[in-house]
């Protein structure tokens, strides 16, 4: 889709197509899981144009992302055989298995239970620090903003605009019980939340 203005640099150079090294992690990972083919198959799709003495080394590969993602044991299991929460790790390693150096995240945590969403979230963070990726995520969940992010953009209502950009300013690495307890934390939960909810909170959030 051709933009109505502006324009999107990758390193500098122009985006007219889907470019290489960026990944993009579906909201819906029941949908996005292929149901015929098993969790190692999946994982592995990525990777099914390179030549075919390679397919046992990346097989290997693959299950490493598998076992980075706690589903080692997993492999030769379809996805209807998984919970929602393992489902989506599947998903989770068949993004890494593309070596990503954008991640796109949609909401990947939105249809998953409380917990397990604070798992994957805390997943995500680890991963992130091991394979030094940039991750854009869109949520609508503050905390999960808060949490999990360097920087929060905050959008208008249409005709969206960008009204507020905030440095979190947290430390890492991050923690479910005692991050979220943090002055810091409460504070751009607050303002956050305030601004969202349109109650004319002005106040500077501090970097």
């Amino acid at each position: 889709m051709p933009p109505t203005e502006g324009r999107v640099l990758l390193d500098g150079h122009l985006v007219s197509a889907p470019p290489q090294g960026v990944v993009y992690l579906f909201q819906q990972y029941a949908k996005s899981l292929f149901a015929w083919r098993t969790v190692i198959e999946n994982v592995m799709f990525p990777l099914e144009s390179a030549p075919r003495s390679q397919r046992s080394i990346n097989r290997q590969r693959c299950s490493d992302y598998l076992r980075q993602v706690g589903l080692s044991g997993f492999e030769d299991k379809y996805p209807w055989q998984l919970s929602g929460g393992m489902q989506q790790r599947v998903a989770i390693a068949r993004a890494l298995a593309a070596e990503p150096r954008v991640l796109l995240l949609d909401e990947p945590f939105s249809a998953v239970d409380a917990l397990t969403r604070m798992e994957l979230q805390s997943l995500i963070l680890e991963l992130w620090g091991r394979n030094k990726f940039t991750a854009l995520l869109v949520t609508h969940d503050v905390e999960e903003a808060i949490f999990l992010a360097d920087r929060v953009a905050v959008l208008s209502a249409r005709p969206t605009t960008l009204a507020e950009t905030i440095v979190v300013g947290l430390p890492r690495p991050r923690d479910q019980i005692v991050t979220r307890e943090t002055a810091r934390f409460l504070e751009l939960r607050h303002h956050l939340t305030s601004s969202l909810l349109g109650r004319g909170n002005t106040n500077a959030v501090p970097n």
